[in-house]
């Protein structure tokens, strides 16, 4: 069967001593898609758009460091278990940052702007500014994922399944070649979100009436996504009752 996604070929790029890594530079075009589209809603709502860039530089790493936390939460057995090397734990590069983690940790430090300085607009209007951009990183961020070979979901023979190399095979999983590209379902479903976001039909916005419900809207229509595709998923992850914790989270 003619394979619809194939393994990418490689993951990084090397420029003379210097070696980029696809998924840390889809992370940066992520966040930098965020600022901009931030910065341009920011500015419509008569905000001026200077608070959004400054208010990243608190924001950006305060995510960062959060989403790595969340990841190394979810799955300690690789950093801490047996054979495992700590260190791994801050090697971001090479995948593993998770989204929740990130977004409170994120808006967290965006919230410490907030209290220190003199803003055009509130912490709340900030949110529903920034929420279409975020969700638009996300996906971007999901292209990482395909690079690295990693939140992929059960074996599947559907057309487009994503061929994994067997080194990069979960325990169990290593007789099987395609796997659902659960990835790309987020991408789409991120893509769906952020149109939602930006076009407001008539009837949502109905019940879209206090600052911050935007920004609420978006934890509540990804998480939706989230749910179903987290179900797939066959990376390790810590289980309550059977369930993986990020099931629990969405």
């Amino acid at each position: 069967m003619q394979l619809l996604i194939p393994s990418p070929s490689q993951s990084t790029i090397s420029a003379g001593p210097l070696t980029i890594h696809f998924y840390a530079l889809c992370i940066l075009i992520g966040i930098a898609v965020a600022i901009w589209l931030g910065r341009v809603r920011y500015a419509k709502v008569g905000g001026n758009a200077d608070d959004v860039s400054e208010v990243a530089i608190w924001a950006v790493p305060f995510g960062i460091i959060g989403g790595r936390i969340y990841h190394v939460i979810t799955a300690p057995e690789k950093y801490f278990g047996a054979g495992a090397n700590p260190i791994d734990a801050l090697r971001i590069w090479q995948g593993g940052l998770g989204i929740w983690g990130a977004i409170s940790f994120g808006a967290f430090g965006a919230y410490l702007y907030f209290r220190t300085h003199k803003t055009s607009l509130t912490y709340a209007q900030l949110l529903d500014c920034l929420a279409p951009g975020v969700v638009l990183a996300q996906a971007i961020g999901r292209v990482g994922n395909y690079f690295n070979q990693e939140l992929f979901g059960r074996p599947t023979s559907l057309p487009w399944g994503l061929e994994i190399d067997a080194p990069n095979r979960p325990t169990g999983y290593e007789t099987f070649e395609t796997f659902h590209p659960t990835f790309l379902y987020e991408l789409i479903w991120c893509l769906l979100v952020a149109y939602l976001l930006i076009k407001l039909p008539g009837s949502i916005k109905k019940l879209v009436t206090r600052k911050g419900d935007i920004f609420a809207l978006y934890v509540l229509a990804y998480t939706l996504g989230r749910l179903w595709i987290e179900t797939l998923r066959i990376d390790e992850s810590n289980l309550i009752l059977g369930l993986r914790l990020s099931v629990w989270v969405s």
